[in-house]
């Protein structure tokens, strides 16, 4: 199992990157305790979701939003409710919290 990063470093409401060694990049955020990781890939032209690092989340921290045209997807569930690519979702990573506040990629 790969560790990713400690619960600790991802705060409520905010999201960080991470590379895997599959050369894949993931974001993981966190929303109300819970952990939520997604392919950092906009489904609606393939690219990645923040134009600032680590910036993925809108203003308010409510909703996952694409800097290149502004789609935004639900936190829970990775699916757009607004912009062009609406009705479509983020590819979901499946991840495990461990009892030592680890992020790990579910195998």
């Amino acid at each position: 199992m790969t560790k990713i990063c400690m619960t600790d470093d991802i705060p409520e409401r905010e999201a960080r990157a991470f590379d895997l060694e599959s050369g894949e990049i993931i974001f993981i955020t966190q929303r109300d305790g819970q952990f939520y990781a997604y392919l950092n890939l906009c489904p609606h032209l393939q690219t990645e979701l923040e134009f600032l690092e680590n910036q993925f989340l809108d203003q308010d921290g409510e909703f996952i939003e694409c800097s290149t045209h502004g789609a935004l997807f639900n936190v829970e569930d990775g699916e757009c409710i607004s912009g062009p690519c609406q009705g479509e979702s983020l590819t979901a990573v499946a991840i495990e919290i461990h009892s030592d506040g680890g992020i790990y990629l579910k195998a």
